[in-house]
Parts: structure tokens; C-alpha cells; sequence
């Protein structure tokens, strides 16, 4: 081997050397006490953040769910107020139907007993009415207060029958109304107009829109037409009378 290889090896090794040489060791830091406290309080003050927060957390979603609890709940009362707010209402009409029926019951049963009150007064007044008439009639001076005394019970009957809704039918000169008059006889005369009632044979009597009992009449004949304003009125009157 020459010089010049050994003087080679010789440097290999010597960098060999220097690469395996171990580093020496970083100076290590060693905290002070002050630094350890620092880092304690902001571990404490981290760690009392994070706690904070995950309790934040947990009171939202426990308030979330109350309120969708409570939502449910108003809810079911509103839904709970409209069925009583509903049968309440259904109950108030039943009740005011209730009434009504029962007022419209009361009143046609006092009229039927009113028409058959006065549908069997009817004879007795006709009687009053024929007495009166006759005696009347006869001249007899004698019968003057017996008269007057008949007169006023007639009066005070018919009085009473007012009171209740009653009204006289007595339609001597009128034109004739078939719902009302019932014609038992014809009577040629030029001097009115036809279909004029000339003589009244029995009243009748209605009460409000019901007849009780048509009058009983004689009818013309044989006279001139009546206008059409007043056949007009008088079909009028009835079509009102008829409703």
C-alpha cells in the first residue's frame, strides 16, 4: 500500500469519526414558579370554559325542549277552548230553538183556546144580537131596558173578544170577499156595483189572519162593473189577509 492510499483511509476515518460524534444535548428550560402558576390558571380557566359551554349547551336544548312542550300544550288547550267554545255555542241554540218553540207552543195553544172560546160564544151572541133586534123591532116601549141591558152584555163580550185579537165581520155595502163571506143568496140590483154585499144575514168573526167563522151574505147583481182601482184594493187586502 503506498502513502497516498493510507493518507485516504486515514481521512475516511477521521470524518467517519466526526459524523458518529454525538451532539451534545439542547440546554434543557426548567419553568419558574410564576410560569407554573400562569399555565395552572389558564388550564383552570380553559377547563372552566369548556364547562361552561357544555352547560350552555345542555340549558338550550333542555329550553328547546320545554318550549316545544309547552307549544304542544297550548296547542291542545286552544284546540280544547274551540270544542267547549263550539258546544257552547250549539248548546245556545238548542236552548234559544228551545224557547222559541216553546213560545210558539204557548201562543198557538192559547189561541186555539181563544177560537174555541169564542166559536162557542158565537151562538150566544147571535142570540144577544137577534133579541136586541127584535125587540127593537116590536115597538114596545116596555122593552126599552131589557134592551139597553141586553145592548150592554153584547157590548162587554165583544169588549173582551177584542182584547183577545177578535174582530167583527160585518160588510153590509162592501164588495164581496169569498174569503171571508159566504154567499147564501143573489139580489138584482142596478143602483150598486155588482158583486156588492146588500144584506148580512150572520156576522163573522177572524182572529188575526184566521177566520173563525165566515159571514153569512147576500151578493148584487145586475148593476155595473166595479172599477179596476177598487177590485184591485180589494184583492189587495186579501192576498194580505190570505198571508
Amino acid at each position: 500500500m503506498t502513502s497516498k492510499d493510507g493518507k485516504k483511509k486515514a481521512k475516511i476515518k477521521v470524518e467517519d469519526g466526526a459524523r458518529k460524534a454525538p451532539s451534545e444535548p439542547a440546554e434543557k428550560h426548567e419553568m419558574t414558579e410564576e410560569e407554573m402558576i400562569e399555565a395552572a390558571k389558564r388550564a383552570g380557566a380553559e377547563a372552566a370554559e369548556a364547562e361552561i359551554a357544555q352547560k350552555q349547551q345542555q340549558d338550550m336544548i333542555d329550553l328547546e325542549a320545554r318550549a316545544v312542550e309547552a307549544e304542544t300544550r297550548l296547542e291542545d288547550a286552544a284546540k280544547a277552548a274551540g270544542e267547549a267554545n263550539d258546544k257552547l255555542l250549539r248548546l245556545q241554540a238548542d236552548w234559544e230553538n228551545f224557547r222559541r218553540r216553546t213560545a210558539a207552543e204557548r201562543l198557538a195553544e192559547r189561541e186555539r183556546a181563544t177560537e174555541g172560546l169564542v166559536a162557542n160564544l158565537l151562538p150566544v151572541i147571535d142570540d144577544l144580537e137577534r133579541a136586541v133586534d127584535h125587540a127593537e123591532g116590536s115597538g114596545n116601549s116596555e122593552l126599552t131596558q131589557f134592551v139597553e141591558g141586553i145592548a150592554a152584555v153584547h157590548a162587554k163580550i165583544l169588549s173582551v173578544l177584542e182584547k183577545e185579537g177578535v174582530a167583527v165581520i160585518d160588510p153590509a155595502g162592501q164588495p164581496f170577499d169569498p174569503l171571508e163571506h159566504q154567499a147564501v143568496g143573489r139580489e138584482e140590483r142596478a143602483d150598486v156595483y155588482d158583486e156588492t154585499v146588500a144584506q148580512v144575514y150572520q156576522k163573522g168573526y177572524r182572529m188575526g189572519g184566521k177566520i173563525i167563522r165566515s159571514a153569512m151574505v147576500t151578493v148584487t147583481f145586475g148593476g155595473p162593473k166595479r172599477p179596476v182601482q177598487e177590485s184591485g184594493a180589494a184583492d189587495s187586502d186579501n192576498a194580505e189577509r190570505a198571508e
